[in-house]
């Protein structure tokens, strides 16, 4: 599905993603770890096309997606969340996932369409109804995490990329999401999630890949990345008990 090779990118004398190379299957949830600096968002920001890389290539259902910009990206099955999340906030939670079903929808400009399917999604993901129709600028950051997930997941996406999207939620949040990552992935769109919390990454991904300096140190389950001493010693600091 998702391929890259020999990727790198620099930033004036700083390298933050060196010669990687890594893939991602049809149906995979693969987890993306390392130190803070490993260039794991440079990587997701590489594959949604919003930074270009210096080198390397990325291919993307037999489509070189390298130089591509992110709409065109998105419109070939690729989307992405952000650490920080962004919405319209006067807008309401329909409305916000609607302007994702309408960049997705082949009619281009089907407002029927768009909200039918927008409420599917918010469903799907468990979305509270008395919120619907409630400005997002109201919603707590859980609500805002689900709005993001189903806006994205509205583009009809292959592949989704996640970028910490666990931060700032508590513990029972932390496992409502992991359950809607295995049920987006059940639904037959793969992911590539950053996290940086080990319990969280081990028990969700089929298989895990570490950055460090911006090299891949590593790629394997999570079995074979919690007995890696490269990866012990270089991130984890100890041996990861399952």
């Amino acid at each position: 599905m998702l391929e890259t090779k020999n990727l790198t990118k620099s930033f004036g004398g700083l390298v933050a993603v060196s010669d990687v190379d890594f893939h991602v299957g049809e149906g995979e949830i693969v987890g993306l770890v390392g130190p803070n600096g490993a260039g794991k968002s440079t990587l997701l920001n590489l594959i949604s096309g919003v930074y270009r890389p210096d080198s390397g290539s990325i291919t993307f259902d037999g489509n070189d997606i390298t130089k591509m910009p992110p709409f065109k990206v998105c419109k070939l099955g690729i989307t992405k969340t952000f650490q920080l999340i962004h919405s319209f906030p006067e807008m309401t939670a329909l409305e916000n996932v609607m302007v994702g079903a309408l960049f997705g929808d082949e009619d281009n400009g089907n407002m029927k369409g768009a909200e039918t399917k927008a409420i599917e999604l918010l469903e799907f993901i468990g979305f509270p109804k008395d919120k619907t129709h409630l400005p997002v600028k109201n919603l707590n950051l859980m609500e805002l995490k689900y709005i993001q997930l189903a806006r994205a997941l509205s583009t009809n996406p292959k592949l989704i990329l996640l970028d910490e999207v666990t931060t700032g939620l508590n513990p029972k949040e932390s496992l409502q999401a992991i359950e809607l990552i295995k049920k987006m992935r059940d639904n037959g769109t793969s992911v590539l999630m950053v996290e940086h919390i080990m319990r969280i990454i081990m028990g969700v991904s089929d298989r895990i890949v570490v950055l460090d300096y911006g090299k891949k140190i590593a790629d394997g389950t999570p079995e074979e990345i919690a007995n890696n001493e490269t990866v012990i010693e270089s991130y984890l600091g100890e041996k990861y008990i399952f």
